[in-house]
């Protein structure tokens, strides 16, 4: 096994949560070598911004901190430290200014990852941060400092402090694939189970509507499950339902389905219109006018809409108040969460009882823990970015102290 001692600190780990506690100690005038296990980093980073990179959000602070769970923990404290505005001023301080979208989402003017991360990996070239890719990260050995597999072999290393931002356990492919939650187990660490956030469930359809709808959006709906409410949009699958708003109420279909007594999600249709209004433009169907065309000209549903109310009641009611209901609140059962690998990020991680208030390992004095490996979650909408930046920053402000305590 080949040995390699180094005085600074080690980040493993290449997600947008490591490369900011990267810099964070760089800055600080320390010597920071940084390990990931894929060729290059940043991956899932660029995978996040290939439709556009949501960075942050625009609402008040403590309307964005409202969207974390566990509310009010030390995810808190963090993105308290280290906010939306001043996530802003980093990117345009790299040369990537951002703008507002009509959402309120933020995202940088380029629209893009690849050019925000150039720059970032300029600079932190420039504060000499050295990068070890295919660096598996499979332990400690037994002198205390991470171990590692790579093509030459195992590597096994002395740092003056570690900090572990390896990921959660969607996307596998591009790095974060959960191989760390045995390697703590084996230490004592307590990590809550890791499972799928901001995905995609399951659904019974039958086999006409999956063929007809499956890749066809439902706009501007509203979703709601055990009294939490969102509006957005979804996506028909071949078999189940994903988007922004099953997104935004993953967590709690999740516990739903995790109960034992499955989950039944309601879909309001049409929103912004009352009940009422709806009675009263579906009172006088056109005589020979088919149901269908009486639910879009009436009701101005879309055939996938109309398809969605034939999945929940078949044969659909004719009479105008209990269509109008049924559009106003249309059952959707959801058998399942899809697997983890396909969802955008986890839930689940090290539990933050195992830290100290510093992101330190209680279990393993020296070792820090950032980003989605910690027990938290969010929705999609910039709150997951936000989240990885700020506790990357908060765990290598933590090492500082605990580096600094200790050359005392």
């Amino acid at each position: 096994m080949t040995s390699c001692n180094d005085d600074g600190p080690a980040v493993i780990g290449g997600g947008p949560a490591g490369l900011a506690a990267a810099e964070r100690l760089a800055e600080a005038g320390h010597a920071v070598t940084l390990y990931d296990r894929m060729p290059s980093v940043g991956r899932k980073f660029l995978i996040a911004g290939r439709g556009g990179l949501n960075l942050t959000h625009s609402e008040p602070l403590p309307a964005f901190l409202g969207r974390y769970y566990p509310e009010g923990g030390p995810l808190d404290a963090a993105i308290r430290a280290f906010p939306p505005d001043a996530l802003r001023d980093w990117c345009a301080g790299l040369g990537q200014p951002t703008f507002v979208g009509s959402s309120g989402r933020v995202f940088p003017e380029s629209f893009k990852a690849s050019p925000l991360l150039r720059a970032w990996l300029a600079r932190l070239d420039g504060l000499g941060l050295r990068i070890r890719t295919r660096h598996r990260f499979v332990g400690w050995s037994q002198a205390g400092g991470p171990t590692f597999e790579t093509p030459d072999g195992p590597v096994e290393t002395r740092h003056r402090g570690v900090l572990l931002a390896l990921g959660g356990a969607s996307w596998p492919r591009l790095g974060s694939d959960g191989a760390w939650v045995p390697i703590l187990h084996g230490e004592g660490i307590a990590v809550t189970p890791l499972r799928p956030a901001n995905g995609g469930f399951t659904a019974a359809w039958s086999p006409l509507f999956s063929e007809r709808f499956a890749g066809t959006p439902l706009k501007r709906i509203a979703v709601a499950i055990d009294g939490h409410s969102v509006r957005g949009e979804a996506m028909i699958t071949a078999d189940g339902i994903e988007g922004g708003a099953i997104y935004a109420l993953s967590r709690h279909i999740r516990t739903a389905i995790e109960t034992g007594a499955g989950a039944t999600l309601t879909l309001d249709l049409r929103p912004d219109l009352t009940e009422a209004a709806l009675v009263r433009a579906l009172s006088h169907p056109k005589p020979g006018q088919s149901l269908a065309n009486h639910l879009r000209k009436g009701a101005g549903l879309e055939p996938v809409a109309a398809g969605l109310l034939r999945e929940a009641r078949h044969p659909l009611p004719v009479a105008a108040d209990a269509l109008a209901a049924l559009i106003k609140a249309v059952p959707v059962r959801l058998d399942a969460a899809r697997p983890i690998a396909r969802a955008i990020s986890t839930a689940g991680g090290v539990a933050f009882a195992a830290l100290d208030a510093r992101s330190m390992l209680k279990a393993r004095p020296g070792t820090f823990v950032a980003g989605e490996m910690l027990d938290w979650e969010a929705p999609t909408g910039g709150y997951l970015l936000q989240g990885a930046f700020a506790s990357g920053r908060a765990a290598a402000a933590g090492l500082l102290a605990w580096m600094a305590e200790d050359a005392r």
